[in-house]
C-alpha cells in the first residue's frame, strides 16, 4: 500500500516549522522537506510556491498541490497534470496581515499624512483640513476574504464604502458592484482605490490609464495586488497630471525593483517590500492539516482554485 506522504518545497526555515506542526497534529503523515523527497511514488501531497517541473511524472500518486502563499499566478497551469486539485493559502496569519497593512495605508492617505511628510522636508509647518472618515469614499477591487476582511476593518471607522469584484456580492453597509459594467460607477465614487485583485489574464495590466482615468480627480491608489497589474507608465503619469495625488505600493514588477527605477524615490509614491502579508508557518500548516481531513472526508477544501477563473 502506498504510503502518505507530503512534501514542502518553498524556505526550508519555514518548512521545518511546518514539520513541528505536523510532527504534533498529524503524526500519521510522513513529513518530507525538499529535495529530500524520498520514494518520489509515496508523494500524494506537495506544497509548494513554485512547483518542480513534470509533476505527472516525478511524482505518480501526487493527489493535491498546495500553494505555500495566498496566491497560484505563479503556478504554469498548463504545466500542471489536467485532473489536479491546486489549493491556495487561505489562513488567518494572511488575513490579518493584510488588514494591517491596508487600514494603515488608508488612514495613511485619509489624513494627509504624504503631504504632511512632504511639507517636512520642506521645513513647512502647515494645517490641512480634517475630513471626516464619513465624507472619504473607499472602494476595494476584489471581494475575496482579503477584500472583505479589510472592509469590515475599515467599515469602524465610518467610512464610506464600496467593493467590486468580477461577479455581484452582497456585503451589509458596503455598495457592491459587479462586472465590466459596474466599474465606471465604482471608481467613480472612490477617492482611495484599493487593488486586491487575484492577478489572471484578465487582470493584468488592470491599474492603467484608463482606470485611473475614471476615479475622481486627486484620488490615491494603495495596490496590494500584484506587481503585473500595474502599468507603471501610466501611475507615473496619473501622478504628474495630478489626476492622483499618492500611491502606496508594495507590490511591484520585478521584485526588487532596478536601483534606478523612478518608484524609489518618487514623492508621491510609498514603496515597500512585498510585507503587507506574509503566511504564518504555524496557523498555515495548521490549515492544509485541515484542508487533509477534509479531502479525506471528500469535504470541500478550503481556498480550492477554479482552473478557469485562475483563483
Amino acid at each position: 500500500m502506498t504510503k502518505t506522504a507530503f512534501l514542502y518545497k518553498s524556505d526550508p526555515l519555514r518548512g521545518r516549522q511546518w514539520a513541528e506542526v505536523f510532527r504534533r497534529a498529524a503524526p500519521e503523515v510522513d513529513f518530507r522537506i525538499w529535495p529530500d523527497i524520498g520514494d518520489p511514488a509515496e508523494v500524494r501531497f506537495l506544497a509548494a510556491w513554485v512547483p518542480p517541473d513534470d509533476l505527472a511524472t516525478r511524482f505518480p500518486h501526487l493527489e493535491v498541490l498546495f500553494s505555500s502563499g495566498a496566491g497560484v499566478d505563479q503556478f504554469d497551469f498548463d504545466a500542471l497534470p489536467p485532473g489536479l486539485p491546486v489549493v491556495r493559502m487561505v489562513e488567518p496569519g494572511i488575513v490579518r496581515g493584510m488588514v494591517e497593512y491596508v487600514t494603515h495605508a488608508v488612514l495613511d492617505l485619509h489624513r494627509d499624512m504624504p503631504q504632511y511628510r512632504r511639507q517636512q522636508q520642506l521645513g513647512e509647518w502647515r494645517a490641512l483640513p480634517v475630513r471626516p472618515a464619513g465624507e472619504r469614499r473607499i472602494g476595494v477591487l476584489g471581494l475575496g476574504s482579503l477584500g472583505q476582511a479589510v472592509l469590515a476593518q475599515l467599515a469602524g471607522f465610518g467610512f464610506d464604502l464600496a467593493g467590486w469584484s468580477r461577479s455581484q456580492h452582497r456585503i451589509d453597509g458596503v455598495h457592491c458592484h459587479g462586472g465590466s459594467d459596474g466599474l465606471a460607477a465604482f471608481l467613480a465614487r472612490t477617492d482611495i482605490l484599493v487593488c486586491l485583485l487575484p492577478l489572471t489574464d484578465e487582470t493584468r495590466g488592470v491599474l492603467n490609464r484608463e482606470l485611473f482615468a475614471h476615479l475622481p480627480h486627486g484620488a490615491s491608489l494603495v495596490h496590494v495586488g500584484r506587481g503585473p497589474h500595474l502599468v507603471e507608465a501610466d501611475l507615473l503619469d496619473a501622478l504628474s497630471t495630478g489626476q492622483l495625488a499618492d500611491a502606496a505600493l508594495d507590490v511591484t514588477d520585478p521584485e526588487p525593483l532596478p536601483a534606478q527605477h523612478a518608484f524609489w524615490r518618487h514623492p508621491r509614491i510609498r514603496l515597500t517590500p512585498h510585507i503587507a502579508s506574509m503566511t504564518q508557518p504555524k496557523s498555515a500548516a495548521e490549515v492544509v492539516i485541515d484542508n487533509l481531513r477534509r479531502f479525506h472526508a471528500g469535504e470541500p477544501m478550503t481556498g480550492l482554485v477554479d482552473r478557469q477563473r485562475g483563483y
